[in-house]
């Protein structure tokens, strides 16, 4: 498609890691619902968005099987993505709800809330290093956001994401340690967990996830989680 975007996004400060994100600035190129199944699931990233209005900043967010009511990591980088344009948005209109963007030097900023994060499981383990040895995927049923303390003062996170997603007839795609979710082993950077934790934790956080993305999160007096991270445009 000539109006597709591809970028990394939450890519450390060094420009390196990021996780893959296919953006369509026309929705209307693409206006059903197969249609951008289809090429969600033909492009492999964990997710890919649709821009279907750009003036109110209506979107749709397909991952490789699912449709999704909100995700962070294809906010964040559309939004980057507009600004780079020379068309830096205020809102963005997942359908979960609005969602408040912000920018700070070269961290961009979305703002959402808990209840809106589709349903996981975070699990605390003992260590970093307990966590970088664990399989992609470890074995069981459902989303897993696994993490550790890097350095509890500081709120520095080690996290990985594991889709492990179950289809549209509840029959899970990844009981084993070798299965993967709509192709999908491990999502090197994932704004909705990030904001799950931090809701949970109850902290601002600087996460470490994957195999260099880092997300950053902050906690509002409305209740709303933002995740910010920094965006890059993948190379061929």
């Amino acid at each position: 498609m000539n109006d597709l975007d591809v970028l990394r996004v939450f890519c450390g400060p060094d420009g390196g890691g990021g996780n893959a994100l296919g953006v369509v600035r026309d929705g209307a190129a693409l206006p059903g619902a197969d249609a951008r199944a289809a090429l969600a699931a033909e492009l492999g990233f964990s997710e890919t968005i649709f821009l279907d209005d750009a003036v109110r900043g209506t979107v749709d967010i397909h991952t490789p099987g699912v449709r999704l009511p909100f995700a962070g990591h294809p906010l964040v980088g559309l939004a980057w993505l507009l600004r780079s344009l020379g068309r830096p948005p205020r809102t963005l209109r997942p359908p979960a709800g609005e969602v408040a963007v912000d920018f700070e030097g070269d961290v961009t900023w979305v703002r959402g809330r808990a209840e809106w994060v589709p349903a996981r499981t975070t699990r605390r383990y003992a260590s970093v290093a307990e966590v970088d040895a664990l399989p992609a995927p470890p074995p069981g049923e459902g989303w897993l956001y696994a993490w550790a303390w890097q350095d509890e003062a500081a709120g520095v996170v080690r996290a990985r994401g594991f889709p492990r997603r179950i289809d549209e007839r509840g029959v899970s795609r990844s009981s084993g340690a070798g299965a993967r979710a709509g192709g999908i082993a491990e999502d090197e950077a994932t704004g909705a967990a990030a904001m799950l934790l931090t809701h949970e934790l109850g902290r601002p956080l600087d996460i470490r996830q994957g195999a260099g993305s880092r997300i950053l999160t902050r906690i509002h007096s409305d209740g709303t989680i933002a995740v910010g991270g920094r965006v890059r445009r993948a190379t061929p």
